[in-house]
């Protein structure tokens, strides 16, 4: 009887002991574990797990080492401490003194190694178990998969004959995290069973590779599961989804069912609250996503703040923006790289340069938002000396740098600057990507060597949308339709759908070279072959191509036959084409006339009116209308021209005496013209 009693002690005891440790509690387990009057190997295994579980390592081993017996768990346990606490080497030794090892001491190393980045050794040790169950299947496939080796992963998937929803489950998820979105949803068809992991994993998948509709859809056939209930991780994945399809009424019956579920306050981690303040932010409900963020502030990370204050940018709400960003404990480089973007976006370059002075750690992000927001605000000069004073503080350009600097060079033709960049990236022996090939030969075609330009887009690797559509644009620009013409065919062959964009190069190259019937058979087609609505490029773009034909008259029927009423810029571009004949000088003032009366003011259509009159011999019509230019304030902008030469930019407009060179070019420019 006292022999049963104790043992009954023992086992109590040891239950206690084991409760204490898996709550945290070492202390309290080890003091109980001092007084017990009677030990077995349980016991002393479960205080060596409570001090592993804690990560008081040393203390476990110091354990160990005065343990009078241990068995295989004991060794395991142990095993387990070292590998979570990143001592591998030390853990590899152990494992291979181990005196015994179960399937559990295989796959702890396996799962170890895997943890502390050792993916190759894992899998020499998983070839080497002796036995294996479904677990050692699992874990070296979720190694393989959680590092996008998704070939390797499917080898173990195929060689096993007994698969759980866990297997399935790291193969889905694998082939999401690799980019395989298609791959992981044909393998989530097939699965025999399916958990609400499972779920979760595919409707992520679908969302963080930008899959939105098909996330939303996903849930909706989940939803028609009843005994498949959405958790928290569900709704952070569906909250980016609606995020992304800009569905704020979605949004909020996602944020109901969440309250309803009662699922805000199991929130430990933060990511949910993260994901609706995300959310909210994005669909410029900001007075929900700040209620949320206060709500959260002892839970919210710098990711929300940094949501909070792009939504106030988003939303043209700059002073708000500044004051979270003025008061937040917290920021980091994409909070100030944020404001610093915001600033430039509304023109405020002075409050952007003051934002990125004082910025404490600016990375090569922060330079770029700084150099792209120069471009923007057509101060190229300015984007220069800033990528020459990044490169002399050591910061590497991204891509992104000299993807901004060639647009800049190739919206002021400046082929000196654009060359220096080109040969500076071919010096570094640069990564290219498609944004970088892109505004590279985009450049070369602005700067005039159209011929460079085709060479660098023909050896591309690989061409998207905006490829094909610069190369057109550039051809069309040149005058050379017949080159524009067999990229357009080539985008086909190659499977490529055409844009808006693409149509309005061909037009512009067709109207520049006057083919008209090809023109109008590839405008007809824009709507009945590909279902593209034309715009007021396009409109233009025929009007220009009748008008140079001579064709005037066609042109002033065209516009009369649009589907809705011609906007300003259409009845402008009439009146361009307009000549000095009787009919033409008719059609003229007609478009005049409507131009007027959608803008008074506008001064071309007062000039060419002008024209048409001096050229009439109307002489009392042409003094009036310039007396009511002169009443109204109407004033012709006057077009500039500019030169590069010895690094420096010089401007010049029509009439234009101010140049301090002017003296010697003038003669020269009469000489030039007299001698012609």
């Amino acid at each position: 009887m006292p022999q049963r009693n104790n043992h009954a002690r023992v086992i109590t005891l040891t239950s206690v002991i084991s409760k204490f440790s898996r709550n945290g509690f070492i202390d309290e387990a080890k003091a109980l574990f001092e007084i017990m009057p009677e030990r077995n190997v349980v016991s002393y295994n479960a205080v060596l797990s409570g001090f592993v579980q804690c990560g008081r390592i040393s203390e476990a081993s110091r354990f160990f080492e005065e343990m009078p017996e241990r068995n295989v768990v004991s060794w395991t346990s142990m095993l387990c401490g070292l590998l979570e606490s990143g001592r591998v080497c030390e853990a590899k030794r152990f494992f291979n003194d181990m005196p015994e090892k179960n399937v559990v001491s295989w796959n702890s190393m396996i799962g170890g190694l895997i943890k502390n980045g050792d993916l190759e050794e894992a899998r020499l040790v998983f070839d080497e178990m002796p036995v294996r169950n479904i677990v050692s299947f699992n874990t070296m496939i979720a190694g393989y998969a959680e590092n996008c080796k998704m070939e390797e992963a499917r080898v173990l998937f195929e060689e096993m004959e007994d698969r759980n929803v866990v297997t399935w489950t790291s193969m889905i998820a694998g082939y999401c995290r690799a980019g395989e979105v298609n791959e992981g949803y044909c393998l989530f068809c097939r699965m025999p069973e399916r958990n609400i992991v499972s779920w979760t994993a595919m409707i992520g998948g679908f969302t963080w590779n930008g899959f939105y509709e098909e996330a939303l859809l996903l849930f909706l056939e989940m939803n028609g599961n009843f005994e498949i209930r959405p958790n928290s991780e569900t709704f952070v994945s569906l909250a980016y989804a609606c995020a992304g399809m800009g569905f704020p009424y979605l949004g909020k019956q996602l944020h109901a069912q969440i309250i309803v579920a009662g699922l805000e306050y199991d929130d430990y981690d933060g990511r949910l609250s993260r994901s609706l303040i995300q959310m909210y932010s994005v669909f410029g409900i900001m007075n929900f996503a700040c209620y949320i963020f206060n709500k959260n502030l002892n839970n919210c990370a710098v990711q929300s703040c940094n949501s909070v204050i792009n939504g106030y940018i988003r939303i043209g709400q700059l002073e708000k923006a500044q004051h979270l960003f003025d008061t937040s404990p917290i920021k980091d480089k994409i909070s100030w790289t944020s404001m610093i973007d915001g600033y430039l976006g509304t023109g405020q370059v002075s409050k952007a340069c003051h934002l990125f002075n004082n910025m404490p750690k600016r990375d090569a992000v922060a330079w770029t938002a700084m150099i792209s927001g120069y471009v923007q605000n057509e101060l190229f000069i300015e984007a220069t000396y800033l990528f020459l004073e990044m490169r002399a503080q050591g910061v590497f350009p991204l891509n992104a740098t000299y993807s901004v600097l060639f647009g800049a060079a190739g919206a002021t033709s400046n082929l000196d600057q654009g060359r220096q960049l080109h040969c500076m990236l071919v010096k570094t022996q640069y990564q290219f990507d498609l944004i970088l090939e892109n505004s590279l030969f985009s450049m070369y075609a602005k700067c005039g060597l159209i011929g460079d330009a085709y060479s660098i887009f023909s050896t591309m690797v690989s061409r998207d949308l905006v490829s094909w559509n610069s190369m057109i644009m550039g051809f069309s620009h040149h005058g050379l339709a017949h080159e524009a013409l067999k990229i357009f065919d080539a985008m086909l062959e190659f499977g490529t759908r055409p844009n808006s964009v693409s149509f309005l190069g061909i037009l512009s190259a067709c109207s520049h070279v006057g083919h008209i019937s090809k023109a109008l058979e590839i405008f007809k087609s824009m709507r009945d072959v590909y279902r593209i609505e034309p715009g007021l490029e396009h409109y233009v773009s025929i009007i220009n191509l009748l008008g140079r034909a001579g064709r005037v008259e066609e042109a002033e029927e065209f516009v009369m036959s649009l589907p809705s009423e011609p906007e300003g810029a259409i009845w402008g571009a009439l009146l361009g084409v307009c000549g000095f004949s009787e009919t033409d000088a008719a059609i003229a003032k007609h478009a005049a006339k409507k131009l007027l009366d959608l803008d008074p003011t506008n001064a071309p259509a007062h000039v060419v009116l002008c024209n048409i009159y001096a050229a009439r011999g109307l002489h009392k019509a042409e003094h009036k209308l310039r007396k009511e230019m002169g009443l109204k304030g109407v004033r012709k902008v006057p077009g500039y021209s500019w030169i590069q030469l010895n690094g420096r930019v010089h401007m010049f407009k029509a009439g234009d005496k101010l140049h301090p060179q002017a003296d010697e070019i003038l003669p020269l420019l009469f000489g030039i013209s007299d001698k012609s």
